[in-house]
């Protein structure tokens, strides 16, 4: 089972935290309702992605995500792993070393698993953090995506 979110009330927590592991999420199934919506959202309806005969016989034997449908789940993934108290602001500055070693097929399980890779102080006050969010594929040695995500958080 999924551990708890760990909170953080201050820059200094932040960077007192560069290394820890931050746990999993609870699994999810990526259905092919998700799948199809994120199609009509991005316009990509590539046949790998949305027709599950064509998919039966294609390299994988069903739909896959998309690999940037995987990606944007580590923004689902990211409050269940690390919560900010006392936060007067957070903004997504930015990913980094976005990799996707694995397919994420139709109906496959994944979970997020989070580790701080870097914090650094911010001239103003606030604290650049970099989170490694790891998509963990059930039954999969190879993940479905690594992503470093950056925030800039300021505290009160």
């Amino acid at each position: 089972m999924a551990g708890t979110a760990q909170a953080f009330d201050s820059a200094a927590a932040l960077l007192g935290a560069v290394g820890r592991d931050l746990g999993v999420t609870d699994w999810l199934t990526v259905s092919q309702a998700r799948i199809n919506t994120f199609a009509d959202a991005t316009g990509d309806h590539q046949w790998i992605h949305v027709d599950p005969e064509r998919a039966a016989s294609g390299p994988f034997g069903a739909c896959v995500a998309h690999g940037y449908l995987t990606l944007s789940l580590a923004n689902l993934f990211l409050p269940q792993l690390v919560q900010f108290q006392r936060l007067k602001m957070g903004l997504n500055y930015g990913c980094e070393k976005v990799r996707f070693p694995a397919p994420v097929v139709v109906n496959a399980r994944i979970r997020g698993q989070g580790q701080i890779t870097a914090a650094e102080a911010l001239p103003n006050g606030g604290v650049q953090l970099v989170v490694r969010i790891t998509v963990q594929i059930e039954g999969s040695d190879k993940p479905g995506c690594v992503v470093d995500t950056i925030s800039r958080l300021y505290f009160e």
